[in-house]
């Protein structure tokens, strides 16, 4: 079988002669970015084209282009269907339609890829590319035919077992850990508990026991003096920097 590659290749002739209808400069501008592959630039012209000729089919078109190299297929798709709405000719018809099929097989939507073809052989069945993507995509839909509902349904009941089953697996194991944690620390706090009780035994037959009262008016007076003393040397230097960085200026007489 051939390679899919070399025939998905985005149809672009027909624009250089709708942008003479149109005189619009960004349309032009963003065909040149195009060629180039400035694919980003080319984008944005084509949006201020849009946005200006929001009727005409060769914005949107361009648009979904520049969008479609830059690997954003989701995005392009909306615009090639947009500018099938748009669409005036069979020429942008089939265009559209051929791109559009594009990146429904680039997202393995064979069935919408197959019917995307098929319209754009409606207007014109004699595009050798178009055919060739169109029997490619009914040979891939036939390999991988979509799911049935049953199946779809079967399915989704097999992930919903599967992850019960696996949140009650969890938290039998959380359950589990737990209960091993409470007995260790049951087992710490009885061990723990015990050589306290030995330790404060022997401490208190071993040492005096410390006397009432607390510290003494002497001792807190000095403390509260040395305190004092040295809130006054910090404050006394805080003003002393003061005045070092405030000179005093006399006042002119006028």
């Amino acid at each position: 079988m051939k390679k899919i590659l070399p025939y998905f290749l985005i149809l672009f002739s027909f624009l250089a002669t709708a942008q003479k209808k149109e005189k619009d400069k960004s349309l032009p501008k963003g065909n040149d970015a195009f060629a180039e592959k400035k694919y980003a630039d080319a984008e944005a012209d084509y949006r201020i084209s849009q946005s200006k000729f929001p009727k005409k089919a060769v914005a949107s078109y361009n648009l979904g282009n520049s969008i479609y190299r830059q690997k954003q297929v989701a995005e392009a798709k909306n615009q090639f269907a947009k500018a099938i709405k748009e669409a005036k000719t069979k020429t942008e018809k089939h265009r559209a339609f051929h791109n559009l099929g594009n990146c429904l097989f680039t997202e393995k939507e064979y069935g919408g890829a197959v019917e995307a073809y098929k319209n754009a052989l409606r207007s014109n069945p004699n595009d050798e590319e178009t055919r060739y993507n169109f029997a490619l995509a009914k040979e891939y839909l036939k390999n991988n035919p979509p799911k049935s509902e049953d199946d779809k349904n079967k399915n989704k009941d097999k992930n919903k077992d599967e992850k019960e089953k696996e949140k009650k697996d969890q938290n039998k194991d959380n359950k589990d850990n737990k209960d091993k944690d409470k007995d260790k620390n049951e087992d710490k706090k009885d061990g723990k508990n015990d050589k306290d009780n030995k330790d404060n035994k022997e401490n208190n037959q071993g040492k005096p026991k410390p006397q009432p009262g607390g510290i003494s008016k002497e001792r807190l007076q000095n403390l509260l003096d040395a305190v004092q003393n040295e809130e006054k040397k910090v404050q006394d230097k805080v003003n002393k920097e003061k005045v070092r960085a405030n000179p005093s200026k006399p006042e002119k007489d006028w």
